[in-house]
């Protein structure tokens, strides 16, 4: 727990990082692990003998997921530096403002496409889940339930971090493209978590 301790302390400092973007990553991983958690209960278990095989590929690929999740939050910090200083850049004259504009936009870019590789990450653990939720262990659904919850605040806390950068971009076609795909990622994907948990909540009031 020390090691959360000190995330949560650095979260909630000052500093720049982490932020929002990669506590959203973070959460996904949550999301993922309680997936494998619903997973690793039900394998080896007669009564779910018919899914066996399809509960330890979705734990494979939950597995991979969650360490990609981590990756993101890193990388989340990694992109946010750069583009932090670019800010700072003095430019005076027509060369140097064009220089700093044009670093920017790349910085811009770069900290806009983390979040939305994250979106997409989170759909993929999200069928998943789904998966576990119909065939998974049912004294574990509950969990594949708030696996979906994390995932779900995931994907809407990434689409802010996406549309944050993308609205200070000079190119407007990269960054309604990049808004589009965003837009669509976080309305498909809140559709289908809300679906999921659905299923979850019928599970375990019936």
């Amino acid at each position: 727990m020390e090691q959360w301790k000190e995330y949560l302390e650095a979260l909630a400092s000052k500093a720049p990082v982490p932020g929002g973007g990669g506590a959203s990553a973070v959460c996904a991983a949550l999301g993922a692990a309680l997936g494998e958690m619903v997973g690793n209960l039900t394998t080896g278990k007669k009564k779910y003998a018919e899914w066996e095989a399809g509960v330890r590929e979705a734990l494979g690929r939950l597995e991979t997921l969650r360490g990609h999740f981590l990756e993101l939050s890193e990388e989340d910090a990694r992109v946010f530096e750069p583009l932090s200083k670019a800010y700072g850049i003095k430019a005076e004259t027509e060369a140097e403002k064009q220089a700093k504009a044009a670093y920017m936009e790349t910085c811009l870019l770069e900290a806009a496409r983390v979040p939305l590789a994250l979106m997409q990450c989170c759909q993929e653990a999200m069928t998943e889940l789904e998966f576990l939720a119909l065939h998974g262990s049912r004294l574990a659904v509950s969990d594949a339930g708030v696996g979906i919850q994390f995932l779900r605040s995931a994907l809407l806390g990434a689409v802010m971090n996406v549309y944050i950068n993308t609205k200070l971009m000079k190119n407007r076609e990269t960054a309604a493209g990049l808004n589009e795909q965003a837009e669509r990622l976080a309305a498909e994907g809140a559709e289908t978590a809300d679906r999921i948990y659905g299923i979850v909540l019928k599970a375990v009031k019936e």
